[in-house]
């Protein structure tokens, strides 16, 4: 097993705080660093996650989080792969472990999100197609998500009803959270009584756009056992892969599907293949889960990765809700943390952060929200332009 060690977890708290991004992810990182036992000089490589909307700093993450913790000599990357960034810098980091030219590894993403839903980058760009989907098609990210809720209820019987049962159990969870944006539990009522977004998706079915940070401090097996942590959680795998053609269901930015005429579709779906990725590599599969992250952008998409990491058969996500087995002390917990129904999204943050929970949970010691006897889990998530992301912890 190429496994690495988490070493140090931390987080800025999510909201709207009205600073750069550079003094949310420098926080985060100092509390990884604080965690892991370490000093800021022990660490011989930097990756950061980039954020578009941080200026030229924001592009060259790794370097801009170099420099705020004070220069030392240590290597640096940076990567963008949309909402996948965190992954890729996950992956980056233990490629850097596993070959020898890092012993411990900062990874850090962190963002300062605009008021309101995300909208594309000024300017005209008519050979970007995510330029052209808001211009031409008016596909805002809630269109697209409400599309994919109308697709379920088509499909598969799902209801209003059963979209607003997951911001229920999120936000239950989320209350438990210290970090998390919005911290009060919601009825059902309440999610009925939001104004209408994207039918059939109200506003307490789509999530926010936040300000956040999130960081991990990893290193290779042999570092770890000799700076005093003899069984920390582990990374088993990390999955960036992307689509096989010909994709047959629309997926943003695209704005419309490749033609199967003359090639047969593959037999599995993009998002489905993220999370079959990491389980090969892990030698692991979802009935040894105790709990998974994944992206919960609205209420009927977190239903859609129930099937895709493959806890329940397609089309029975909803029927998984239900029953309670994705909820705090159901048989496997989904969004523990809260999920995006409870921070919002700080894009280049919230795959690392997304195993910050994983770690805290496998560690024991998330509070109110922990996961009892959690041994393994998995995080999903996908970024625009077809970037995959999941991430297998053990312990």
């Amino acid at each position: 097993m190429n496994d690495i060690a988490v070493l140090g977890a931390g987080m800025h708290p999510w909201g709207k705080w009205g600073r750069s991004f550079v003094s949310y992810g420098t926080a985060a990182a100092r509390a990884a660093l604080a965690d892991a036992g370490l000093d800021w000089r022990d660490v011989d490589s930097v990756v950061g996650a980039d954020t578009v909307r941080g200026g030229y700093p924001g592009y060259v993450a790794g370097a801009t989080f170099a420099r705020a913790l004070g220069w030392q000599g240590a290597r640096v990357a940076s990567v963008y792969a949309a909402c996948a960034s965190g992954a890729q810098a996950i992956g980056t980091a233990r490629a850097q472990i596993l070959a020898g030219l890092a012993d411990v590894v900062l990874v850090v993403g962190a963002d300062a999100a605009p008021k309101g839903f995300f909208a594309p980058a000024g300017g005209d760009r008519p050979d970007d197609p995510d330029w052209l989907r808001f211009r031409v098609l008016g596909a805002t990210n809630p269109a697209y998500f409400g599309l994919y809720a109308r697709r379920r209820m088509a499909l598969y019987g799902d209801t209003p009803e059963d979209f607003a049962q997951v911001k229920v159990k999120n936000a239950a969870a989320g209350a438990l959270n210290p970090l998390a944006r919005y911290r009060t539990p919601v009825s059902a009522a309440e999610v009925a009584a939001s104004a209408v977004v994207a039918d059939p998706l109200r506003l307490l079915d789509i999530c926010a756009t936040s300000d956040g940070g999130a960081a991990l401090v990893l290193s290779g097996m042999d570092f770890a056992r000799r700076h005093g942590h003899p069984d920390p959680v582990r990374v088993r795998a990390v999955s960036t892969v992307t689509p096989e053609y010909p994709r047959t269901v629309l997926d943003l930015p695209d704005i419309a599907t490749d033609s199967a005429a003359a090639v047969s579709p593959a037999p599995h779906s993009f998002r489905s293949s993220i999370a079959r990725a990491a389980y090969e590599e892990a030698g692991l599969g979802p009935e040894e889960l105790s709990l998974a992250e994944v992206y919960d952008l609205s209420t009927a998409l977190e239903l859609e990765w129930y099937e895709d990491i493959g806890l329940c058969a397609e089309g029975e996500g909803a029927k998984l809700l239900r029953e309670g087995a994705t909820a705090l002390g159901g048989r496997i917990p989904v969004n523990a943390s809260g999920g995006l129904a409870s921070f919002g999204e700080a894009v280049p943050a919230q795959a690392i952060a997304q195993v910050c929970e994983l770690t805290w949970q496998l560690r024991g010691t998330a509070g109110d929200r922990q996961v009892p006897g959690a041994r393994a889990g998995i995080t999903a998530n996908q970024g625009l332009f077809g970037h995959g992301s999941a991430v297998v912890a053990v312990r």
